[in-house]
């Protein structure tokens, strides 16, 4: 359908034309602007009064002038043609297929800027994932329809975490880690019983071709391409299309969890890349900034990206994020991390002092949390002691770091012999629970073993976190076996 049309534009100002508005143009209406060459480019409308609408064009304005310029109002949003072939299949931050393997066949389109979910129409997230990676199934678990942050830096694994995130989650059943009815993105059975869908939906903003190189590479090699959609808008793409990137992945990401009812996982890296758009895209647009010159908005754009995951009534299908974003100057208070902390449920931050020590994966101890952790652990979803566990764990390695503060200035000789065991837990902590190969897949059950065994190494009448029955179901037979390990 032909939308209305106007040949000559007031002005053009980088990547954005300035032209007179149509009656009911509307915002993030897509646009055709022509040269005088009939070459065609799209864009979108970004901000509108009632005499002139301003369009950002995806890709460069060179070869544009305003009096040869026509403009096209389409009259519709961006949208995004979805189906069941979208599985396998890698995409431009547009949606468009980059993968030679041609448009997805369907006659669904999607407005990639989604809609609102009622808050009522919501169920609570408290379905354990298991990621295979201690310090995250340990003490800082994942519960499907979550979204759950990695705050990272420059340099620091956070590309490997992720990857290492795609190859072993997998979906336990609700009969207390039995394997009853478990899947993972790779197609493995995981269990004896039925499987539920569970697909990986990528989407890289503003990375270097090598990093995108690295996750399409792992993906292949891991078996897990054939139940992964990728978004890859890499460094050299417009400012625009790493805004428009994650919408298309989230859009792919609901219509697989709403209208396919399989479980999702969002894995979308880097924010910060995007947030450095949308300074970009609003500085142009010559808005006033606000904290370090980031846009007065960015709390409620951020917010429309991480609050289009969850579960909601009537369909059995969920997404779960898992955005990656790299502090600048590994700063944890800079605008991204402080306002995704606020919209997420929680956060993974990897540790530098962690990474330089040869700790794999740097999981920080203390700065890392998973909100919903309570709800999505315990009895019938992945073992009884795993609440007392893991408040011990971390009130114990928070000791830690206080007695070796106090060693760096009085000397570790002169500490107490408490303290030292302390500080031996701590060692054995980093080394033996929080280290694992980038290829360890470990199940609930030895995390949680493993945390009894370094837990073994305090007195026990420091463990006061922990019921007594659980010391002597669990804590005695990890003692004993620590004993005749060493």
């Amino acid at each position: 359908m032909k939308g209305i049309e106007y040949r000559g534009v007031t002005r053009i100002e980088g990547p954005v034309v300035i032209t007179k508005r149509s009656q009911g143009v509307g915002f993030n209406e897509v646009v055709a602007v022509y040269d005088r060459n009939e070459g065609r480019r799209l864009g979108r409308v970004v901000d509108m009064t009632s005499e002139w609408a301003a369009i950002q064009i995806f890709g460069s304005s060179s070869g544009l002038s305003a009096d040869d310029t026509r403009v096209e109002f389409l009259g519709k949003p961006m949208e995004l043609r979805v189906g069941r072939g979208l599985l396998g299949r890698v995409f431009n931050g547009l949606g468009e297929s980059i993968d030679g393997s041609g448009d997805i066949i369907s006659s669904t389109c999607l407005d990639v800027n989604g809609l609102p979910i009622n808050p009522y129409a919501r169920t609570y997230p408290r379905d354990f994932i298991q990621t295979g990676i201690s310090a995250i199934d340990g003490m800082n678990t994942l519960i499907r329809g979550q979204k759950l942050p990695i705050f990272s830096g420059n340099g620091l694994p956070h590309n490997k975490l992720a990857a290492q995130i795609v190859r072993q989650a997998r979906i336990l059943s609700s009969g207390e880690n039995t394997g009853e009815t478990a899947s993972r993105p790779g197609g493995g059975d995981g269990g004896s019983g039925g499987e539920e869908p569970f697909v990986v939906v990528f989407c890289a903003m503003g990375v270097k071709y090598d990093a995108a190189r690295f996750f399409l590479d792992d993906f292949e090699k891991s078996g897990v391409l054939t139940n992964v959609v990728v978004f890859l808008s890499l460094a050299d793409a417009p400012s625009l299309e790493r805004l428009v990137a994650p919408r298309c992945a989230l859009t792919a990401a609901e219509y697989l969890a709403y209208e396919q009812n399989m479980h999702v996982l969002v894995v979308m890296t880097d924010m910060t890349n995007y947030c450095e758009a949308l300074r970009e895209v609003s500085s142009i647009r010559g808005e006033v900034p606000s904290r370090k010159g980031y846009p007065g908005y960015l709390y409620s754009d951020l917010a429309s990206l991480y609050e289009r995951a969850g579960k909601i009534q009537g369909s059995s299908g969920s997404i779960t994020q898992i955005p990656i974003l790299t502090m600048p100057n590994d700063d944890i208070s800079h605008p991204i991390p402080d306002l995704s902390g606020y919209i997420t449920e929680g956060q993974i931050v990897l540790d530098r002092e962690l990474h330089q020590r040869g700790v794999y994966p740097p999981v920080a101890g203390l700065p890392s949390l998973s909100r919903l952790m309570k709800d999505g652990i315990g009895p019938g979803m992945t073992r009884e002691d795993h609440k007392d566990l893991s408040s011990q764990l971390f009130a114990a390695y928070s000791k830690v770091k206080q007695i070796r503060n106090l060693a760096s200035i009085i000397g570790e000789e002169e500490l107490s012999d408490v303290d030292k065991k302390y500080l031996s837990f701590g060692e054995k902590f980093e080394t033996d629970f929080l280290t694992q190969d980038e290829h360890e897949n470990r199940d609930i059950d030895q995390t949680l073993d493993l945390g009894w065994k370094v837990l073994s190494r305090l007195p026990r009448d420091e463990l006061l976190r922990v019921r007594a029955e659980y010391l002597e179901k669990y804590l005695v037979p990890a003692a004993a076996a620590s004993i005749s390990a060493g």
